[in-house]
């Protein structure tokens, strides 16, 4: 593949760049800064907005409504909003709705596809529970058929965006007599369901993320995505497509040119610490891992576009995408020192605040989406061929 964008891509690009420069106000810019990265009236109804404008769907085929562009275009345009933090539906675009297209049926396309468009319809994740971490095959949450419903009792947690979702993407054991991996599916429902209770867990970031209970939860049996016993394999394939978006490098490039810019600032005429040739090194050793984590994420789109599902690359994506966000925010620490951990709001605050942020948030990222050491066990044994430990 040709790791340079095409004239086309550029000028698609640019076109972004003019949209946004147009539509998103300071009253959006500080609404993003402080909502704990959780979509505000603003968010909302700018995501609204991109979907009026037929932005979402930029990479999907034409036939479920979208503009049927390259994923490489779809990735450029995630990394121009990731730039401004713009609230764009995330998972559900990026990761529950290619997995839609994949494995749920005709009517189901028909009927979540254009909501999720639109920007009327969001997603969140119900995996994790208290028990079963990233051990998935160890949830115990049941759904047990009664005539046309499954009747759905459990709990959920660590589930981000239960607060402002609409729909939940859930995994249960329908199947328990089955073996753990095969008893497993997975339902879409709306959170407003009668039985479901939604309860705030706050991380030290300040992220919200959610405890979720379900007493008695009854949905249609056509709720279900896939055939009964399918839900591991579904959840699989999701979470390929939401490790590849996960480790989207933008954030990571922008906190790094800002960690350089702040390096050459003279701070209580002391002299700059670019002249050290040790912030040089690790700061040029910083750049040669944002670049190369780059070329994986435009290697993942570019293997989408060929209808290959990435696997292994997206796990390796995730993994280098996650340390190197921890790596990146403890150098800004160490070379800025307490500066480094001012706050947005601060006048004195550094790079807007996003290096303490990241500081603050990369420990999250190691196991979100599925814990590092996890990953590291699919590369070794789906990507490089190696026997199971």
């Amino acid at each position: 593949m040709d790791f340079r964008y095409t004239p086309e891509q550029e000028r698609f690009r640019e076109q972004i760049r003019g949209f946004l420069a147009e539509h998103v106000s300071e009253e959006l810019r500080h609404e993003i800064a402080t909502s704990g990265h959780s979509p505000g009236p603003l968010g909302k109804q700018f995501l609204r907005l991109l979907g009026e404008r037929g932005w979402l769907g930029i990479g999907w085929p034409r036939e479920y409504g979208g503009q049927g562009r390259s994923m490489i275009e779809q990735t450029i345009f995630y990394h121009e909003l990731d730039l401004q933090d713009i609230h764009y539906g995330n998972l559900t675009i990026t990761s529950l709705a290619m997995a839609l297209m994949k494995l749920a049926s005709e009517e189901q396309r028909q009927d979540y596809l254009p909501r999720i468009l639109s920007g009327e319809l969001e997603i969140c994740l119900g995996y994790t529970e208290p028990g079963a971490g990233s051990d998935l095959a160890g949830i115990t949450t049941r759904a047990l058929r009664d005539g046309d419903e499954y009747v759905i009792n459990g709990q959920k947690v660590f589930t981000t965006g239960a607060h402002y979702a609409s729909h939940i993407w859930l995994l249960a054991r329908s199947e328990p007599d089955a073996p753990r991996h095969k008893g497993l599916s997975v339902f879409i429902f709306p959170l407003a369901t009668p039985g479901v209770t939604v309860r705030p867990i706050f991380t030290m970031e300040g992220i919200r993320t959610n405890e979720v209970f379900l007493d008695d939860v009854r949905v249609p049996a056509a709720a279900m995505i896939g055939t009964p016993g399918s839900g591991f394999y579904t959840a699989a394939v999701a979470l390929d497509y939401e490790r590849v978006f996960m480790g989207k490098y933008t954030k990571l490039r922008r906190n790094l040119d800002a960690l350089v810019r702040e390096c050459r600032q003279v701070v209580d005429g002391s002299a700059p610490p670019i002249d050290d040739p040790v912030v040089r090194d690790r700061l040029v050793g910083l750049h040669l891992d944002v670049e190369r984590l780059r070329l994986l994420c435009l290697k993942s789109a570019w293997m989408i576009d060929q209808g290959r599902v990435p696997n292994a690359e997206a796990s390796a994506q995730k993994v280098l995408a996650s340390e190197l966000e921890q790596r990146l925010a403890d150098e800004g620490m160490r070379i800025l020192g307490p500066r480094g951990q001012l706050e947005y709001g601060s006048p004195h605050v550094p790079a807007h605040g996003h290096l303490a942020q990241s500081w603050l948030l990369s420990p999250m990222l190691r196991f979100g989406g599925g814990a590092n050491e996890i990953q590291r066990d699919i590369i070794a044994q789906r990507g490089l061929g190696l026997p199971r430990a």
